[in-house]
């Protein structure tokens, strides 16, 4: 059996702890860049948009009051990725932090 001590348990940690803050850091910063505001999303507005200019041209309220409620989802959309990314890049932020936190409090005996 491999002998481990308090001072290695922690370095364990502390690893663990800075590679997760890392990988979430990561994965914000893929969820802002890939979901924030896609190709689809931009598709959808746009034929949204056209969608309520034929509907005001004709006159029919129905179909304009639809597509403001659809674009009205599209931003909420947009926001609730954005805010997701964002939480994990400050979550990912916090846990690199305190991985290093958790190295500065080993004394380290010579």
């Amino acid at each position: 059996m491999i002998p481990v001590t308090f001072n290695d348990i922690q370095i364990i940690i502390a690893a663990a702890i800075f590679l997760l803050g890392f990988m979430c850091v990561l994965f914000g910063a893929i969820v802002l860049i890939t979901r924030g505001y896609s190709r689809e999303v931009r598709t959808l507005a746009a034929h949204t948009a056209r969608l309520g200019q034929k509907g005001m041209a004709q006159e029919v309220t129905g179909l304009v009051t639809s597509a403001s409620e659809l674009v009205a989802s599209l931003n909420q959309l947009v926001k609730t990725a954005n805010g997701v990314g964002v939480f994990l890049i400050i979550l990912g932020m916090a846990m690199m932090g305190s991985g290093y936190w958790i190295i500065l409090q080993i004394e380290w005996t010579i």
